[in-house]
């Protein structure tokens, strides 16, 4: 019982923003700290964005036929001509022995015509042979090339129908989505698999045209992914030439580097646009301690007690910082690592 009654009594204080009782002055603790300070800061406009590939592509079947192979699954990586999947390829193989079974005949029958017409030359300069027959002999002749060159061309299309049989990767990437399954009938036009280039990924975020003119300036942003805790340099930043007349928006595009890893299309990020400098109080982003609307930091005094303070954030920040309006004073130290200190102030005020 006297120990709850501690803890509630330091908690009460430490919430009020008083330190523990002088009787019972906690001793020097280990927690890490950092000050608060003055710095000169980027100034940011910040926007809601979503991360997607810029080569991103479905493959899909140009032929029928039964799904006999399937090489890759969802993550896998492929390179580029890897072969994906295989479509059994034995009725486009007949057609394609048909085709050349065809050519073959097509090119004896011309070889036939030629020695006929050749005969028909000769038989004429000798006044053996009519020119009528001459004509037809030529004519003959003339028709047995345009088959052979018929003949070709769709022995041709066979032979190119029967390589579709074979999926190969379009490009090197990650499999996103396999959207059949093997033993499954594939038919023209049937999605197989899904992927995209993991190197070519960029930010999409939509901004009012107002802050156009301020982005365009100088160009600059950094890209958050909140679920990863990554911030990104974008290495090109461009507007699209076009907005919304409905919501007075305009897309802005921010290309990431291509060494970018774990990030992929769909996921929410949040756009910092730089757009000036100026001096701003900054508390590390680390010992921020939110509780439900309540945003809070330990302040630690010179003798390392603790005080829980609510602090009032700005926008100002980057990966290790973020800007206090209200709540710190430059040059006072916080806990860097909130939940530790925390417990630190329960046991010093148990004590």
């Amino acid at each position: 019982m006297r120990r709850s009654a501690a803890l509630a009594a330091a908690f009460l204080f430490t919430a009020c923003g008083h330190s523990a009782p002088p009787g019972n002055a906690p001793p020097q603790s280990d927690i890490a700290t950092a000050a608060v300070e003055i710095r000169e800061v980027e100034l940011t406009y910040s926007a809601e964005a979503v991360i997607e590939a810029v080569r991103q592509s479905t493959v899909s079947a140009q032929v029928a036929g039964r799904i006999v192979d399937l090489r890759f699954d969802v993550g896998d990586y492929v390179k580029k001509g890897e072969v994906i999947a295989r479509i059994d390829e034995r009725a486009a193989t007949q057609a394609l022995e048909a085709s050349e079974a065809q050519v073959r005949q097509a090119e004896a029958e011309l070889r036939n015509a030629r020695a006929q017409y050749e005969r028909a030359k000769q038989l004429v300069a000798q006044k053996f042979m009519s020119q009528a027959a001459l004509d037809t002999a030529e004519s003959d002749f003339k028709a047995a090339q345009a088959r052979v060159t018929a003949l070709l061309a769709g022995a041709g299309r066979a032979a190119t129908e029967r390589s579709f049989a074979t999926i190969v990767a379009p490009y090197s990437g990650v499999v996103s989505a396999r959207l059949v399954e093997l033993g499954e009938m594939a038919t023209p036009g049937k999605p197989i698999m899904t992927g995209f280039d993991p190197g070519t990924l960029r930010a999409l975020a939509t901004v009012p045209q107002a802050q156009v003119g301020a982005i365009q300036s100088l160009a600059r942003a950094r890209v958050e992914v909140p679920s990863l805790g990554k911030w990104l340099e974008a290495s090109r930043v461009v507007i699209v030439p076009s907005a919304d007349p409905r919501t007075h928006t305009t897309q802005v595009r921010l290309e990431l580097p291509s060494d970018t890893r774990g990030v992929y299309p769909g996921v929410f990020a949040r756009a910092h646009f730089i757009t000036g400098k100026a001096p701003r109080l900054l508390a590390p982003r680390a010992a921020v301690l939110r509780r439900s609307e309540a945003t809070l930091v330990y302040v630690v005094d010179e003798r390392g007690a603790l005080q829980l303070r609510q602090v009032r954030l700005g926008t100002a920040s980057d990966e290790r910082s973020i800007e206090v309006l209200a709540g710190l004073r430059p040059g006072e130290r916080v806990a860097i690592d909130p939940v530790k200190a925390g417990i630190e102030g329960g046991r010093s005020a148990a004590r």
